[in-house]
């Protein structure tokens, strides 16, 4: 059911991509010869007028076929009539077969000002630190974090001058100097202090890349079935006191303590209802070598909603915001700053959208927004081969006042179509490695 999810709402923007073409081509008078979605064998078809609609067997893209759409020069056009040469894509000015190319990518960075205030109105879940102050719960042992001097307690104040009111915002802040020397200012007990992390290989997972974790309150939210927690009567909504005496100030005190026993029996006190009881379990081995006792932490959440006005505003700051964080990444990733790892494909595009499909209305709405947004900009890029080729094409042949030749279009398009297949592979790789071979 996920993978037939995701399948849907990609499908859903490849068709918002194709229709951008499909429309502008048709204002512009171009005769539309196909209209698909997905590649290969055809698995439905239907002719409307002069279109042919199509759904096809690879449900990984798919095309707009407008007629003359080769351009003339190897004879497309030659037997065409007089009236259907008016009606070809090659006859139409410049400027028109500017606006069909650019039409398919600009749908898809349209799309999210549309989907997105509808999030905010319908409600999204937010972490509960989202607008809170960028106070750390935890530094993960042998981090870049915890080498730089992190301690847990630390309040983030700035980042390389750039004051940071929250921890939503330091995540923001962050990925903007993927690759950069990290200068933290920050607020402890002992005052004010400076943190600096050394130029590195960026990544895009914000303060946790480095080994930063937010505050987390040792509230249990799950509880795992035949596992010693479970037996031994805890709860979901207890809230975790001591353990075996020791004081539990977090959630990431617990692993510390329980991997402390060794094994052994220990007492867990929590409160629960306004009570507070003291319960006896015996931590289980697991074949990883580290003792569990089979509890999950409460997610700590809350629900926003949004009058009209305000979600059109939140939904439009929130697209800008998105599209500013993947021309970062984009500008990183060419740079050298942020790692090739990040690069997802198909199949990781169908796997986040197919797992939101299976939650609620906003997690689909926001995660179709930011896919769609993804999309646009691939396309945008200056490659022979996808959108961006062309549009720069047609730019230079605006300036020039004359197309490039056929020769030279064609070394292009084979340079931006090698480009486009290592890119698909390294994209593929990276997808089977998550999935296969991720710790």
């Amino acid at each position: 059911m996920t993978i037939i999810a995701g399948i849907i709402m990609l499908g859903i923007l490849v068709f918002v991509h194709e229709l951008g073409h499909y429309c502008v081509a048709r204002l512009a008078g171009v005769k539309i010869l196909k209209f698909s979605l997905g590649f290969g064998p055809k698995l439905l078809s239907k002719t409307w007028g002069e279109t042919e609609y199509l759904i096809c067997a690879i449900p990984l893209g798919g095309y707009v076929q407008m007629l003359g759409e080769g351009g003339g020069e190897q004879g497309e056009d030659a037997e065409l009539t007089a009236e259907e040469r008016k009606r070809s894509f090659s006859d139409k000015s410049v400027a028109k077969r500017l606006a069909i190319v650019a039409a398919g990518p600009l749908m898809n960075l349209i799309l999210p000002f549309i989907i997105l205030p509808i999030t905010f109105m319908v409600g999204v879940q937010l972490p509960a630190y989202f607008d809170q102050p960028a106070c750390i719960g935890y530094v993960a042992p042998g981090s870049e974090a915890a080498s730089a001097g992190f301690s847990a307690g630390d309040c983030l104040q700035s980042l390389n001058g750039k004051s940071l009111a929250s921890w939503t915002d330091a995540n923001k802040s962050l990925v903007g100097y993927a690759g950069e020397e990290l200068r933290f200012s920050v607020l402890r007990q002992a005052g004010s202090a400076q943190v600096v992390l050394p130029a590195e290989n960026g990544s895009l997972e914000g303060l946790q890349s480095i080994g930063l974790l937010p505050q987390q309150p040792a509230i249990i939210g799950s509880l795992m079935p035949d596992m010693p927690a479970a037996a031994a009567g805890l709860q979901n909504g207890d809230r975790i006191l001591q353990i075996s005496g020791s004081e539990i100030t977090s959630w990431y005190d617990l692993k510390h303590y329980i991997q402390r026993a060794e094994g052994k029996a220990v007492d867990v006190l929590v409160a629960r209802d306004s009570a507070e009881m003291t319960l006896h379990l015996q931590p289980q081995l697991h074949e990883s070598g580290a003792w569990l006792i089979g509890i999950g932490p409460e997610q700590q959440t809350v629900s926003k909603k949004f009058g009209p006005l305000a979600a059109m505003r939140e939904g439009a700051a929130r697209t800008v915001e998105l599209i500013d964080l993947t021309l970062v990444f984009v500008q990183k990733l060419f740079s050298g700053h942020v790692s090739t790892k990040n690069i997802g494909g198909p199949i990781t595009v169908v796997q986040v959208a197919g797992q939101a499909a299976q939650t609620n209305l906003a997690a689909v709405l926001s995660v179709l927004a930011f896919i769609s947004i993804q999309l646009g900009i691939l396309n945008l890029l200056p490659i022979p081969i996808l959108d961006g080729g062309h549009i720069l094409f047609y730019s230079l042949e605006l300036i020039f006042r004359k197309p490039l030749s056929v020769r030279a279009r064609e070394i292009l398009q084979q340079i931006g179509l090698a480009l486009l297949l290592m890119l698909m592979v390294l994209a593929f790789y990276n997808d089977l490695s998550r999935i296969f071979w991720s710790s």
